[in-house]
C-alpha cells in the first residue's frame, strides 16, 4: 500500500504539490491523472525519497522508502525511460541492476521475456526507440518482483500494440495483489486502464 499524507513541495516559490493526501490499495490499478506540470512526477519522486517534501509524509507498506530493507524487491519504479547507459545492452543494464541488489541472473531473462525484449537483449540501449526504452524501464522496475509499482507515463512513446500490452500487464499484475500507481495525462487511457483514479 502507498499512502501520502499532506504532501507539499515548493520549488523556488512555486508550489508543485499542495497538501496532497491519497491511498493506493493493493489489487488494483490506481491512475494518477493530471495535465503536464500538475505535480505527478514530483509526487512520485517524493514517495520514492528522491526529493524531500516540505511537509507531509509518504509511506510504502507503512515505511518511508529509505527505511525499506530491500527496496528493489519491494518497490519497482519507472520515472524516466531514458535513464540507462546508452552503450550497455539491455541485458547488461538489467544484469548490473540485478547484481547490485543480490538478485539472480535468471531474473534478467524472466523480465526480458515479460516485456518482449528477449530478441533485442544484446542490442545497445542507445539504439532503442522510446517505446523500447519504456519496455526496458518496466523490465528494470519488475526486476525485484516487487509488490509495489510506480510508473510515470508508461505508455509514452508506445505504439498501439505497446499501449495494449502495458494496459494488460498492469491489469494482470493487479490481479496478483500488487499495489500499482500509474500516472498519465491521457484521460482516455486511464479510463480503460485504471480501476481507481
Amino acid at each position: 500500500m502507498i499512502e501520502a499524507r499532506d504532501l507539499t513541495k515548493v520549488y523556488s516559490g512555486k508550489v508543485a504539490v499542495d497538501h496532497l493526501s491519497f491511498t493506493v490499495q493493493p489489487g488494483r490499478v490506481t491512475g494518477f491523472l493530471g495535465p503536464n506540470g500538475a505535480g505527478k512526477s514530483t509526487t512520485m519522486r517524493l514517495i520514492l525519497g528522491l526529493d524531500r517534501p516540505d511537509s507531509g509524509v509518504a509511506t510504502i507498506n507503512g515505511k518511508r522508502y529509505a527505511e525499506l530493507p530491500n527496496p528493489l524487491r519491494t518497490v519497482g519504479a519507472l520515472l524516466e525511460a531514458k535513464s540507462v547507459h546508452g552503450g550497455r545492452s539491455a541485458a547488461n543494464h538489467l544484469l548490473f541492476l540485478a547484481q547490485s541488489q543480490g538478485l539472480p541472473k535468471s531474473r534478467v531473462d524472466e523480465v526480458l521475456d515479460l516485456v518482449g525484449l528477449r530478441d533485442v537483449a544484446a542490442k545497445r540501449a542507445g539504439t532503442f526507440s522510446l517505446g523500447m526504452n519504456q519496455r526496458l524501464g518496466i523490465a528494470a522496475a519488475m526486476l525485484g518482483d516487487p509488490q509495489v509499482l510506480l510508473l510515470d507515463e508508461p505508455v509514452n512513446g508506445l505504439d498501439p500494440e505497446g499501449v495494449l500490452w502495458i494496459r494488460n500487464l498492469l491489469k494482470y499484475l493487479a490481479t496478483q495483489g500488487r499495489t500499482i500507481l500509474v500516472s498519465s495525462h491521457l484521460m482516455n487511457e486511464m479510463a480503460v486502464t485504471a480501476d481507481h483514479l
